[in-house]
This record gives C-alpha cells, structure tokens and sequence, in this order.
C-alpha cells in the first residue's frame, strides 16, 4: 500500500539517492548530495511502499519579489519517481496535496525549473520567464557610444566582497519580478558556490562618483576553456546587478580588460537586459533566449492581493475551474491606488473583463505574457478595451527575471 508523508531526517539520505537516480547524478547522490543536504525533510512530501521510497517532491519556502512586493511563494524541487512506480498516478497525488499544503501555509504562488515542460503544463503551469545567454568574445566588449563609464572598479575575494554584493542585491531587486530574497544558504548554493573544477570565486564591486558601490560581477575565470591558442580562458558570470547604466558599463569595461579571455560567458541575463541596445555589435554577444521558470498561482485572492501594482488601476477577471486548485474558480474584482490593493471575490455570475484559465493567469501576473498576446493567440477572452485595461494594471517595471535555479 502506497503512503504519501513527508519524510524523516534518518531518510533524506533515500531522498538524495533517489534524485541521484532520477536525474542522472547531477546533483550527486545519496546522503551527501544536494537533493539532501541543501533541503530539510519537512520541506518533503514522497511516496513510499512499505519502507522503500518510490517517489519525491519538495517545496522549498521561498520570497520572491513580484514587482516591488515580497510574495510567498513554494519553491517547487526534487520531483522525481522510480521507473517501476511510473504511470500509476503518483505524481498527481504528490502535487494535489503538496499544493493544498501550499495554500494552507500562505504560499499563494509556485514555480519551479521544469525537466521536462509537458509535465508541469497539465497541471497548470505557465512559463513566467525567459532566461538569456550571451557567449562573447572580450574584443567585442564595446559600447556604440563609446561611453564606457567611470571606470572605478575593486577586485575582492569572495570572502570580502560578500556584504557589499549582498546589499546592492537588495537594491537591485527591490522593484523587479522573480527575484528569490537570498538566504545565506542559497548565495552559497549559487553565485558564491565553490566549484574547483570551475576555480576560484572573484567579485569585481563598482563605485559611483563619490565612492559608493553602484554594481557588481561575481565570476569564475578558469584556464583551457576555449580553442583560441593565446586566449584560452573563460570568464562565467555567476551574478550581475547594478544601480545605473554608469554602473553597467563600469563592469562590462572590467571584463574586457581581461586580455587572456578568449570568451565570457553569461547564462542567467535578464530578457530586458541592455547589452543588446548598447553594444557597437550586439550580433556578437550570441544571444540565445529560452524559458526560465515555470510559475503557478496556487490562491488567486490572497496572490492578487499581495502583489506589487506599479499604477492606480481596476479590473475584473474569471478564473475558469481547473482540477488541481478547485478553490481558485471564480470571479475578481483587483483595484489598486499602485500602493494598497482590494480583490474581492464577486458573487457567482458576475460579469468581467476578461475570462481565462489558470495557466494563462500564471503568465499574466508575473508580467511574462500581456492580456493582448494571450488574447490575439485565442487563449483567453475578452475585448480590445478590456486586454488594455488588464495590461494597464498588471504592467511590470522590468520583465519578469528569474536567475536563481532550486
């Protein structure tokens, strides 16, 4: 008989062999892999038989940033079952209850990194963000204008740079959409995670005018990474933030300096980042843009409420029924003065400006997809004054960015 219960501390040592199995050791395997160091059992909701672990799903709790303001959010991870134990429903099971916890605990959305997206679509999941990538050669670092600002810039050592980096983080995101409030554990996971293979962790900190930081780099720069015989160094750029285009200049003009660098490597670029209007050849960055995260509301209500509106404005939206938040099926009137916003659960009937389902509202609230788009493809319903009236009150400062994997 199959039992769905979150698993023991004695067991996540199961949780990280499993996931070791399942994802073919990328994130190494048994009681010493990330799958079970980097998670807490109660974080956990699997599926054993007997004694033997057959499946696994794991909510991490989150903050994100959602357009200036801090939402709950399930950080959905760790999802993977034994073959022998496949197509028997499993799945469904995990995230029926795994998301009815959600709701219940206050994480009003979900998002995860999708292995496969076909999986996550059938249970309402929309892609909420494009991620970029830029592989470019440092002689190519230019800027049309030939404005490559101040030009002051500090090498750290991760260890010193940390509380800088960390502060000017906090100023970067405050306004954006998709940002994870970083723990210590996640910045240790992720830009400052130490990595022989991929050498030392450097941190190049900006200074405006008057000598306060404005911007950062934290990067990687490890020999015989390319064919090129004199340049054959990579510079990968883990984390890049700024407070200004001075800023921005400042640190691309830093990594041109590197002359034994035969290409820099950027996988986690904003979809609205500038490089491409600034440089004197954009073509040369080879950018490639392709999804980021998979995002979800899990409670309409509370979800619409607590997120950020840049502008006064009101709409009224129906989300049609969907098998996996029954909870959600209704009408809503969201209005906003841009600082505090009512939603209000209309009664059974009432009319709206637009009709969607839950997947299309996903990419709607973190500003991914515009109420035009998803109108034009047939995706939701409603009229040319209504799509602009929705687009008017869910508008973004910045596209949604999401460069935290989990």
């Amino acid at each position: 008989m199959i039992e769905l219960r979150p698993a023991t501390e004695e067991e996540m040592g199961a949780v990280g062999t499993l996931g070791g199995y399942v994802y073919g050791g990328t994130f190494g395997d048994g009681p010493e892999s990330m799958t079970a160091t980097a998670n807490r059992a109660e974080w956990t909701l699997c599926a054993f038989d007997g004694d033997r672990l057959v499946s696994t799903f794991i909510t991490i709790p989150f903050t994100m940033r959602m357009n200036g303001a801090a939402v709950a959010m399930g950080g959905v991870s760790g999802v993977g079952t034994l073959p022998d134990y496949r197509r028997r429903g499993l799945m469904r099971q995990l995230m029926t209850r795994a998301t009815e916890e959600m709701r219940d605990r206050g994480q009003t959305v979900a998002s995860l990194w999708a292995s496969q997206a076909a999986i996550y679509q059938r249970f309402g999941y929309a892609i909420g963000s494009s991620q970029r990538t830029y592989r470019v050669d440092p002689a190519d670092i230019a800027f049309h204008d030939g404005d490559t600002g101040l030009g002051d810039v500090e090498l750290l050592d991760a260890d010193a740079g940390f509380e800088a980096v960390k502060a000017l983080y906090i100023a970067f995101v405050a306004d954006r959409t998709g940002y994870l409030h970083r723990s210590r554990a996640l910045w240790h996971s992720g830009p400052f995670e130490r990595n022989e293979a991929e050498g030392p962790v450097s941190v190049a900190l900006s200074r405006d005018g008057s000598g306060e930081p404005n911007g950062y780099l934290v990067y990687t720069l490890r020999g015989d990474r390319t064919d090129h015989r004199a340049r054959s160094q990579e510079l990968t750029i883990r984390d890049f933030a700024w407070l200004g285009l001075d800023a921005y200049r400042s640190l691309w003009e830093w990594v041109a300096r590197h002359d034994l660098v035969g290409r820099v490597l950027w996988s986690s670029a904003p979809a609205d980042d500038p490089a491409d209007e600034l440089f004197s050849e954009p073509r040369l960055l080879h950018t490639q843009d392709t999804e980021g995260i998979w995002f979800r509301v899990i409670d309409v209500e509370p979800a619409l409420a607590a997120r950020g509106y840049t502008r006064p404005g009101q709409a009224t939206l129906t989300v049609l029924p969907d098998d996996l938040t029954p909870w959600n099926a209704g009408t809503y009137s969201v209005e906003t003065d841009g600082t505090s916003t009512e939603v209000e659960r209309l009664p059974s009937g009432a009319e709206a400006d637009i009709t969607l389902p839950i997947k299309a509202l996903g990419s709607l609230f973190t500003g991914h997809r515009s109420a035009r788009r998803l109108g034009s493809w047939g995706l939701i319903e409603g009229s040319d004054d209504a799509y602009e009236r929705v687009d008017a009150l869910l508008a973004t400062r910045h596209l949604p960015h999401a460069p935290d994997h989990f």
